[in-house]
Formats: C-alpha cells, sequence, structure tokens
C-alpha cells in the first residue's frame, strides 16, 4: 500500500493537540504586561505581542492616562497605530509643532500613521482615559520628541463623503 493512512485516529489526536497550545489565545485583562515602552504622563500595557503569543504582525494592549495629563510628543516609526477609546475623553495633537488637534470619545476610533509626531491628552479633569491600542507590528515603538508646541493648535474635523464640515453650506 502507498500513501498515508488517513483512517486512523492517532492523526486526528495529534492534529487536535496542535491547536490546543498554538491556536486561539485568551489574555487576561489582569494579567497584561506593563514592562513595555511608555511616554511621560502615561501607563501602557501589552496584552498581545511576539514574545507573550508570538504575534508577528500585530502589537496590543491598553493604554491610561491619568485626568488632566498629557503624554510626551512621540511618534511610533514605521508603525500604523489604532486607538479606541474604551472611557473618557481623549485629545489629540499632532504635525511638527503639535498644530493640529481633535477629540474623540467612548466608542471613538483614532488611526495615527507612521511617524506622525503626536501627543495623547487626556482632556478630562477628573476621569481617568482609558484606552484599547493596536499596532501593525508584533513589538511595541515609542520614540520620544523633543517638540516645541504651538500655543493654539487647529481644530480639524474629519470629514469625507459620510461625515461633512458643519460650517460647510448646504
Amino acid at each position: 500500500m502507498t500513501g498515508h493512512d488517513h483512517s486512523h485516529s492517532q492523526h486526528a489526536h495529534d492534529h487536535d493537540d496542535r491547536w490546543k497550545h498554538d491556536g486561539v489565545r485568551v489574555i487576561p485583562g489582569n494579567q497584561l504586561d506593563t514592562n513595555v515602552p511608555s511616554t511621560a504622563g502615561m501607563d501602557r500595557a501589552a496584552a498581545i505581542n511576539f514574545a507573550r503569543v508570538g504575534a508577528q504582525k500585530l502589537w496590543a494592549g491598553t493604554v491610561s492616562i491619568k485626568p488632566d495629563a498629557k503624554t510626551g510628543a512621540h511618534h511610533h516609526g514605521h508603525l500604523e497605530s489604532v486607538i479606541y477609546v474604551v472611557k473618557g475623553k481623549a485629545r489629540m495633537r499632532w504635525g511638527e509643532s503639535l498644530q493640529f488637534t481633535a477629540e474623540a470619545g467612548p466608542g471613538d476610533f483614532i488611526f495615527v500613521p507612521p511617524y506622525v509626531p503626536h501627543q495623547e491628552i487626556n482632556a478630562s479633569r477628573d476621569e481617568v482615559l482609558e484606552c484599547v491600542l493596536v499596532r501593525s507590528d508584533g513589538e511595541a515603538v515609542a520614540i520620544n520628541l523633543d517638540i516645541e508646541p504651538v500655543e493654539k493648535p487647529e481644530t480639524v474635523l474629519w470629514i469625507d463623503p459620510v461625515h461633512r464640515d458643519p460650517n460647510e453650506k448646504k
């Protein structure tokens, strides 16, 4: 007889065991890794990365920013970042002099392209800002920058075919 016999149960058993420890992973919220690069004014914690679960293309975790606090200016190198606001009010500043600003609340997503200098700010004086972060690599990258921010940044609204400028005449 040539070829492999697929009828025996040992093959199925081996296949099932392979996924047991190399399949889906659940990382409890109280077991996040706080030993990750951070910027002043924030506490980051890793849930998903290469070291913890073998992630090759993603880093995911959380960030908490105390009331009325802000991070230093920084960027994340070649990585794309997504921030999902869980609780509180986020104010983002970005640009070479942090000259642009926008705000996001619970349920909002924020996209930060590679190399964009930015700063996260907790816009609330009495509520912690809690967010989920996802980046496009298995390791965290945070490069702190020495930027002198403009005094009054320009507010930028999300405008696309669905979201129109509220000041635009109909």
